[in-house]
């Protein structure tokens, strides 16, 4: 006849191994990070004033990569986009000019023929209603009136919405759709560094 207890020690659970969970949760959420950061969304900052006054500096912004399709790390691939550039999307792209991200505003796609007169944007030989751009700052001359021109095929035309202070299409080209990256979606957080506080109406803002 066993004895009451002669085999406790062999049928007590194990203690769980904290460090391996800790380890394997941040090893998870590290890849769930990567992936989320390489085909999902790109936090952005506003470094300048050519978007103003739909973008501020010191804004933060979350940009959707998936929906013009990611490009796969150390490729040229991308992956399926859920649907094309259009007109009026502000994007966050790789400049072609300068190997460092911008952010604009697309004002016309492949086959539009565009012109600049005084400022007023004709696409296609129609005025466009620009509500959202700001004339800050000293302007050339040479960029209130430009073209007119045609887009080429795989092309955007790119313009900042504050246009006296933004390097644009204007001035690189016009823009490869290869270079873009995603559609600015909606601010997180504002910095103002003049009040040295934060914008908290402008927190969590959607972007149009």
């Amino acid at each position: 006849m066993a004895r009451k207890g002669g085999n406790r020690a062999a049928e007590s659970p194990k203690k769980p191994n904290r460090i391996r969970e800790h380890a394997e949760s941040i090893f998870v959420g590290a890849v769930l990070f990567l992936f989320l950061r390489t085909f999902m969304i790109q936090a952005f900052q506003i470094p300048s004033g050519s978007m103003e006054d739909t973008l501020l500096v010191g804004d933060f912004l979350v940009a959707n990569k998936f929906l013009y399709g990611a490009r796969i790390p150390w490729t040229e691939t991308r992956l399926p986009a859920v649907r094309e550039p259009r007109a009026g999307d502000i994007i966050v792209f790789r400049a072609p000019h300068v190997e460092k991200d911008y952010i604009k505003r697309c004002v016309a796609v492949e086959g539009d023929t565009v012109e600049l007169r005084n400022n007023v944007l004709y696409v296609n030989g129609k005025a466009r209603d620009e509500g959202y751009t700001a004339f800050k700052g000293p302007a050339a001359p040479s960029i209130a009136t430009w073209g007119p021109a045609t887009v080429p095929q795989g092309h955007l035309l790119m313009l900042g919405d504050n246009r006296n202070m933004s390097q644009d299409s204007r001035y690189w080209g016009f823009l490869d759709k290869k270079r873009v990256k995603g559609l600015a979606m909606f601010l997180y957080f504002s910095w103002d560094k003049d009040r040295f506080l934060p914008r908290f109406g402008r927190f969590f803002r959607p972007i149009h």
